[in-house]
């Protein structure tokens, strides 16, 4: 990971500049006619997970009684591109399979973005799908580095003058007991939280050797073993928990201090476990804990405990008074990360398009101030990420960018040298 002293463009700023105030109202949250049965949808990003959300969306729809039409595909990995367009009748001229092509997808007439490229690159795609007028589904962690979580909030922000929705893949947002759960804990029935424990401990994921393979397509491939593309498994993975925490919370955290370390990986550059206290102020203290090591005692979840009782995030082991207010009846029963979508199509054919940007970003930058932390031994603050720019974290910025892999040949990081915290 390298730092740079220069800031990026306030990309907000700019971006709102260069949006006229009539323009705004043309998003769209108002190309459908209540008639309307087809809606257009670009894919970016044609992996496991992006194929996965494809079709996601497509049922997502079909629970609305909409049809899908899928009108191009971007992804560097042509087995993959073309296999995804075969299955959905893409035509090869609309299939794109260089770093650039997320650009060419922007110029067609896709009303919807499915964006579920590595975390790196959200930032960049997000942009763009949002200069473009798109409505956008994209995968989370949504960045890498404080400069690109930034990003995420200011092109949310910029959403919402446009009229436009994004969701994200925090699917608990829109799982059925997670979100009656934190109604009820909005409404008092835990008191005041206290304190957490949130939870990612499972296995260690894949890895493919290189092979004859290019080094930007090596780490592609085993996007999962890199920091630069994944932001750590603190990053890729915790981010589900730490969401929640902030969710029922209110708010993020003020610090973290932790630490990690790296045991039994033999690729890339990650840790094998974080352990990291957040301070969310008014003495609410959350402990988390993300491993993975297989062969080891595996659980994902969060607690809370507070004045009034304690909770699991998904209201397993509810033991908190049960305010009467609460419809548990109002959300959608179903596979969450169906819900998500259809919660996102059903928003903007509302005209009330949900804009998830600023609490994925806020997750994700919850998480990455925790890795930082783990990484250079020193405690970090909220602050040092979005607002003191005199912060040596402030400006940090993992290297190669998405904008490298788009401007030519990258230099993969070597493999099994790691940050180390401290010194003799």
């Amino acid at each position: 990971m390298s730092r740079t002293n220069v800031s990026r463009r306030d990309f907000l700023k700019v971006s709102a500049a260069a949006v006229p105030v009539a323009a705004m109202a043309v998003n769209s949250a108002g190309l459908y006619a209540a008639g309307d049965d087809v809606i257009k949808v670009a894919l970016i990003g044609a992996g496991g997970r992006g194929s996965g959300a494809l079709d996601n969306f497509i049922e997502g729809a079909k629970w609305h009684g909409l049809n899908v039409k899928v009108v191009a595909i971007a992804e560097v990995q042509k087995d993959r591109a073309e296999g995804n367009a075969k299955k959905h009748n893409v035509p090869m001229e609309n299939v794109f399979t260089d770093f650039s092509g997320y650009k060419k997808v922007m110029a067609t007439d896709a009303e919807y973005c499915v964006i579920a490229t590595s975390p790196n690159f959200r930032p960049v795609h997000l942009e763009a799908a949002i200069q473009a007028g798109k409505n956008v589904f994209m995968e989370k962690p949504v960045a890498v580095d404080p400069q690109g979580a930034r990003r995420i909030i200011a092109a949310g922000e910029l959403a919402k003058q446009k009229g436009l929705g994004i969701v994200a893949g925090t699917q608990r947002r829109h799982e059925k007991p997670y979100r009656e759960t934190a109604d009820k804990v909005a409404q008092g029935a835990l008191g005041r939280i206290l304190s957490a424990r949130v939870w990612w401990c499972g296995g260690r994921l894949w890895f493919r050797e290189q092979g004859n393979d290019s080094d930007a397509m090596y780490m592609v491939k085993n996007w999962v073993s890199f920091t630069e593309m994944s932001g750590d498994h603190i990053v890729e993975q915790h981010v589900h928990n730490l969401d929640v925490a902030n969710w029922f919370i209110g708010r993020p955290p003020v610090s973290a201090m932790g630490f990690g370390g790296r045991a039994r990986r033999k690729t890339g550059n990650q840790f094998d476990f974080f352990s990291i206290d957040y301070d969310y102020g008014d003495d609410v203290t959350v402990h988390s804990m993300c491993r993975q090591v297989t062969g080891c005692y595996d659980r994902v979840s969060e607690h809370f405990v507070g004045t009034n009782g304690s909770t699991w995030g998904n209201g397993g082991g509810f033991k908190m008074q049960s305010p009467k207010s609460v419809d548990v009846g109002r959300y959608r029963e179903g596979n969450p990360y169906v819900v998500e979508h259809y919660d996102l199509i059903q928003s903007v054919r509302e005209g009330k398009p949900l804009n998830e940007a600023k609490n994925v970003g806020e997750a994700t930058m919850t998480a990455i101030m925790g890795r930082i932390s783990a990484y250079t031994g020193q405690l970090v603050r909220w602050s040092d990420v979005m607002a003191n720019q005199n912060s040596p974290f402030y400006n940090l910025m993992c290297s190669p960018s998405a904008e490298d892999f788009e401007a030519g040949p990258v230099t993969a990081p070597p493999d099994d040298v790691v940050a180390i915290p401290g010194r003799d």
